[in-house]
């Protein structure tokens, strides 16, 4: 290790419709640094949406055998469907160095806390109620009777504000990537991280600021 830098596990969640997806899109845009992991689910594929790419979708039956194998670093049903995130994909974008990127729901958000302490939380807002309504109707696959669901169990999930590390408030897109960005890189340089870490180093130092002065006539 040459710098102060860590490998950071960074959720994103917040209600249906906050805009998760296109700021982890735009993020994994412009940083080789950071590595999605693609959500396992037992819904059918939006139109547009691409198996492996958007999601993985499998059957409720293979869902299960991945809980029944301890498989999932999170998962939970949401709206009568199953979601997941393998727990593969943490030990992949370990051993290659890099972030993890989730964009996960709350009740998968407050599993990876568990399992993993040293997550780091990010809540995304949308900035009204009508601006949410409004991105939920233009999916185009969401009947009202879906909307008021999601609607429903956004105003639960915002009584878990409190639980998360940060809270972005998604108004302007290029302004809500670089803060998500900015928590990223400064979470990489918390001491607590690197504890260990430092105080070799600051020993190193320390060793050879006094070797210095010892030899020197200042």
């Amino acid at each position: 290790m040459t710098s102060v830098s860590s490998r950071i596990l960074l959720v994103l969640a917040g209600p249906s419709g906050g805009g998760k997806t296109t700021v982890c899109r735009r993020i994994l845009a412009s940083r080789t640094d950071v590595r999605f992991s693609v959500s396992v689910t037992t819904r059918p594929p939006r139109p547009g949406e691409r198996d492996g790419a958007d999601y993985r979708f499998l059957s409720r039956d293979s869902f299960d055998a991945l809980i029944e194998s301890d498989g999932f670093l999170e998962w939970a049903e949401v709206h009568g469907e199953l979601y997941g995130t393998p727990r593969e994909a943490l030990v992949r974008a370990s051993e290659g160095g890099r972030h993890m990127l989730l964009d996960i729901d709350v009740q998968g958000a407050r599993q990876v806390r568990e399992r993993e302490p040293a997550s780091v939380l990010v809540f995304l807002l949308p900035p009204t109620a009508e601006i949410l309504v409004k991105r939920l109707r233009q999916r185009g696959s969401e009947d009202d009777e879906k909307v008021r669901r999601r609607l429903r169990t956004a105003l639960s999930e915002l009584e878990a504000v409190k639980e998360f590390d940060y809270v972005v408030v998604n108004d302007d897109l290029d302004l809500t990537v670089s803060a998500v960005e900015a928590i990223l890189d400064a979470e990489g340089h918390r001491t607590e991280r690197h504890r260990e870490w430092l105080l070799r180093h600051a020993t190193e130092l320390s060793e050879a600021l006094e070797s210095d002065l010892a030899g020197s006539h200042i």
